[in-house]
């Protein structure tokens, strides 16, 4: 891994800030979550709330990819494409912004569920709500992205689903993907060494079925999105944290 830099107090007040507004836009688009609904509607209903709030929407653009959030639907794991999707009920859906303010980015994601879902669909998600926040507060100084990784991979095992390998959590602040990389699984004491002052994220990615993912092209990006291979649910949760000298602050709250 590279140096990584330690922010500044003026830095982290930057972080604060943003990542606090990248929640209140998670946190307003949950209530527009419902049946019939289609994911460009969601798109643009972000889209439209990051200017508001005197934001940038960090996902548009960036290599490429073409909308302001990436929406999720059942199978997808991470980095679906808003469209013509209409959401119907029994769905789940992530729901992933990441808001760009004074050259710093705020990151964070939540799963939904539209209208009455199976009882399947609760407990993973569930799963991955609990795996993000064991992962955090685990956060301190000097632990390792293994230790963090095991310990989720662990506790998701033990409920019966899997972690995806390949996609994790990351360093985040000046740039919107940085080192290290926060995997969901690892062994102790391996991997990056956590430094104090530094932003990261802890995104589990849960699967209902196999590990195993798909990889699928975005037209004119060079960003992927994934599916499972087996056609089962995944679920996420993420937030953006800032490592103290003793622990950690979650940043990404309303």
């Amino acid at each position: 891994m590279g140096k990584v830099i330690p922010l500044s107090k003026d830095e982290i007040r930057k972080m604060e800030l943003v990542c606090k507004l990248a929640a209140r836009s998670l946190e307003y688009i949950g209530t527009f979550v419902k049946a019939g609904i289609t994911t460009q509607e969601l798109d643009q209903i972000v889209y439209d709330h990051t200017l508001s709030l005197g934001c940038e929407p960090a996902c548009l653009g960036y290599h490429g990819y073409p909308k302001t959030i990436c929406s999720s639907v059942n199978n997808i794991i991470c980095h679906g494409l808003p469209d013509g999707t209409k959401l119907k009920n029994g769905d789940i859906i992530n729901l992933d912004i990441t808001h760009k303010k004074d050259g710093f980015f705020g990151d964070c994601s939540a799963t939904f569920f539209v209208g009455e879902v199976s009882q399947k669909a609760k407990d993973v998600t569930q799963a991955a709500l609990e795996a993000r926040n064991l992962g955090i507060e685990m956060l301190r100084p000097g632990l390792t992205t293994g230790d963090i990784g095991f310990a989720i991979d662990k506790f998701i095992t033990r409920k019966g689903f899997t972690t995806v390998k390949e996609i994790g959590g990351h360093g985040i602040g000046r740039k919107f993907h940085d080192e290290p990389f926060v995997p969901s699984y690892g062994k102790k004491g391996r991997g990056d060494i956590l430094v104090p002052w530094t932003c990261l994220t802890v995104e589990p990615m849960v699967n209902e079925g196999s590990a195993s993912i798909k990889e699928v092209d975005i037209p004119n990006s060079s960003i992927k999105y994934y599916e499972t291979t087996d056609g089962k649910l995944s679920a996420q949760f993420e937030h953006t944290l800032l490592i103290t000298d003793s622990g950690y602050q979650i940043l990404t709250l309303p």
